[in-house]
């Protein structure tokens, strides 16, 4: 283990029920300064259109947290002998009003981004990450995107407003904030209004996987030719937890039957393995529907799988490969 750069405090260290309320037990510092990547909640709701709650998802993801341990066992991936992490605390947003809210987190996230630090976004609502792209578009230019959900978040209006959990990739692209022949939206399901729910996004160029085409079957292969796509475009990777079926996470605020397995979830994060990763996010944890902790548990561990896929980490290894049991070969 590298000492030099910040490590989790372990288990046996401090009971994992005790220590700091940081994500994964990390330090906390008031800055990105000095780091490589950082965690970050943004508390928000006020973007959300059925049940709240979102507000507590960065507090609850954090709780949650201190389950998990500094090595990849699967991957090989060592992320905190490689880079210096910590925990920057949350981003301080008008709770009343949610358009002065978009502009706090770009203002916050253009401060972060004059360091050389990526950011992980702990949500929040889905409504978020506009504003974070707006930031990091200034510094990285129209960016790839990969966005795992149930919806394809492309509404104009909700309500007659623009801005809303529903709306944040019209407003990226009209933006200019995308590249729109790297764009993937994967996972979305669901009933709709009008097959244009999910048409505006193939009209523009974008790339739909409806969940449907995901059922029984591994995404690597799928994931294979999302990097090739990709290239070395500078990428934002966006993941809703409502992406995952309510039998794994419930808690959430549009839960839509026939959805991905934590095992596919896996498999796309890992699968980013070797990309431009610019920043990342996971967002739609509502609390007050996860009485178990299990969903926003499993928002903890994807986090964590997106740090360990950052570019800066992912020099430093090769993804292992999962060597067979005896009792699959058979012995």
């Amino acid at each position: 283990m590298n000492t030099t750069y910040n490590q989790p405090l372990g288990g046996n260290d401090m009971a994992r029920f005790g220590g700091p309320a940081t994500m994964m037990r990390l330090p906390s510092q008031n800055s990105a300064e000095g780091l490589g990547a950082c965690f970050l909640g943004i508390p928000l709701d006020i973007g959300t259109s059925n049940r709240s709650g979102t507000r507590h998802g960065p507090r609850q993801i954090r709780a949650e947290s201190c389950m998990l341990r500094p090595y990849n066992m699967a991957t090989g991936a060592a992320p905190f002998d490689a880079i210096n992490v910590a925990d920057i605390g949350d981003v301080a947003i008008n709770t009343f009003d949610l358009k002065k809210s978009i502009d706090i987190i770009t203002a916050h996230y253009d401060e972060l981004l004059i360091h050389d630090c990526v950011p992980l976004t702990l949500g929040g609502d889905h409504t978020l990450t506009y504003p974070v792209l707006r930031a990091i578009a200034k510094k990285h230019g129209p960016v790839a995107l990969i966005h795992i959900d149930a919806h394809a978040d492309i509404n104009d209006e909700m309500f007659g407003e623009k801005i809303a959990h529903g709306t944040p990739f019209r407003r990226a692209h009209e933006d200019g904030l995308l590249q729109s022949d790297k764009v993937f939206q994967i996972g979305l399901r669901g009933t709709g209004y009008s097959p244009e729910d999910f048409d505006w996004s193939r009209k523009q160029g974008w790339t739909v996987v409806q969940a449907e085409e995901c059922w029984g079957q591994s995404l690597t292969g799928m994931m294979g030719r999302i990097r090739a796509a990709i290239g070395n475009a500078p990428v934002y990777l966006t993941y809703d937890i409502d992406s995952l079926d309510p039998a794994f996470a419930p808690g959430t605020g549009t839960v839509e039957v026939g959805g991905l397995t934590v095992w596919q979830a896996l498999e796309i994060i890992r699968g980013c393995y070797g990309l431009n990763l610019v920043g990342c996010d996971l967002v739609e944890v509502s609390p007050p529907y996860d009485p178990s902790g299990n969903t926003a548990l499993i928002g903890a561990n994807l986090l964590y799988e997106m740090l360990c896929v950052l570019p800066s980490v992912a020099q430093h290894y090769s993804p292992a490969t999962i060597q067979s049991s005896s009792l699959v070969r058979g012995v």
